[in-house]
């Protein structure tokens, strides 16, 4: 039995974002397939962090900049480390290089954070994102340097994988492309799925606390839902998310419909018993939960290129892609009032599932990546000069600011 090491950068939230479930998903599969997992993370859990023991998972809370994590690191002796994010490989990367150093390293990207942020910059700059704005970004340098020093980096999106191979050069054997991993069709029959009859408000749900989410619900109260309202005047909009704050919940108006419902205690049930999902994506990057939720709870979605993006290849949309308030806007009142047109975006969405989302297919091929990788380990990382170098540079700089800070803190805290 292998023993795989999680690092996470938080302690899973599913009921929060979908990189909470993203982790949890890649759990099921090291789990099913016989490792034994444990879990650590520099993070304090809270009332929302999932419980781990249905993984038979260990857990263990470290420290950044602290040497007591070598000693525990050597003590377990993983076979494999998974980073959550590249920010948690900055951190502990050096480390399971200097004592763990046979551990394959996968890091799971959750998403381009490089190309979400440019994106958002180019945004706010009202201008279109060009490919200059990442070859110069420090994100992207810091993101690059963190996916070669890995012997493998799981990408959640085709388009992030082109993006990689095509324009930063990044050899393929280092990337591998692993979508969100939902139930099977036969598991999802258990569903009770609500009638479009059945069905009677509008749904919007998203972290607060992730730039795009937060910017999305912007534009829905000031430009899109008073739009809607005025071709259904008792329409209702639930806006569902983790970590509403005050300025969230001032944005509550029940005689406009618009009504902030904060966090959702069962995200799939809310999704189920609403007619039309909503997501004017401005910006961003990877996939989004909420839309892949929203198939499979047969809920059609009006979205942005932003927000389809990786998520249907060749098939239609299930529901609708918008580039202006006003198409955005149309569809949205076409798919809440026509329940012909209602019905086809389900069944594009169930499309969809089977074709882009196939679960077993995706965790057959990751676990046959990793043991390729694994068995080939030397002649791997021989390959990657790139990533030896980054690692030889990396394990220099940060071994001593880490050692200058542990005991920079001693002193302040002895």
């Amino acid at each position: 039995m292998q023993r795989v090491l999680i690092l996470g950068k938080v302690w899973p939230e599913p009921g929060s974002s979908a990189a909470g479930s993203r982790t949890l998903q890649l759990m099921d599969v090291f789990k099913k397939h016989g490792c034994e997992i444990v879990f650590a993370s520099p993070a304090t859990t809270n009332e929302n962090s999932a419980s781990l023991t249905v993984y038979n998972a260990n857990t263990k809370q470290v420290n950044i900049n602290d040497s007591a994590f070598d000693d525990w690191l050597k003590q377990i002796k993983p076979d494999m480390v998974m980073f959550d994010r590249f920010t948690t490989e900055e951190q502990f990367g050096w480390r399971v290089h200097a004592f763990c150093p046979e551990a394959l390293k996968l890091l799971d990207t959750i998403d381009l954070h490089c190309l979400r942020l440019a994106r958002h910059q180019a945004l706010k700059e009202n201008r279109e994102m060009q490919t200059s704005d990442l070859l110069e970004s420090d994100v992207a340098l810091r993101e690059l340097a963190s996916i070669y020093r890995c012997d493998i980096s799981v990408m959640i999106s085709l388009e992030e994988m082109k993006l990689l191979t095509q324009v930063f050069k990044v050899p393929e054997d280092i990337l591998h492309y692993t979508p969100f991993l939902p139930e099977s069709s036969e598991q999802r029959k258990r569903l009770q799925i609500p009638r479009y009859e059945e069905r009677d408000y509008f749904i919007s749900i998203g972290n607060f606390l992730h730039a795009p989410n937060w910017d999305a619900v912007l534009q829905l109260k000031t430009k899109i839902w008073p739009l809607i309202r005025q071709q259904i005047p008792d329409a209702k909009l639930h806006i569902y998310g983790a970590y509403a704050s005050e300025k969230v919940y001032e944005l509550n108006a029940p005689a406009q419909g618009f009504l902030v419902m904060g966090r959702a205690e069962n995200a799939m049930q809310v999704m189920l018993n609403a007619r039309v999902c909503l997501a004017p994506l401005r910006f961003g990057a990877g996939m989004k939960g909420k839309l892949l939720e929203a198939m499979i709870a047969h809920t059609p979605s009006v979205t942005t290129w932003v927000g389809a993006e990786a998520m249907y290849g060749n098939h239609e949309w299930a529901g609708a892609i918008c580039s202006g308030d006003e198409s955005f806007v149309d569809m949205a009142v076409k798919l809440f009032n026509e329940k012909k047109t209602w019905e086809e975006a389900v069944q594009n969405g169930l499309k969809i599932l089977t074709d882009i989302f196939d679960t077993p297919k995706h965790t057959l091929l990751l676990i046959d990546k990793i043991k390729t990788v694994s068995q080939n380990l030397k002649a791997h990382r021989l390959g990657n000069f790139t990533g030896a170098m980054l690692k030889h540079q990396n394990n220099a700089a940060t071994k001593y600011m880490a050692m200058w800070i542990e005991e920079k803190n001693k002193i302040k805290n002895p």
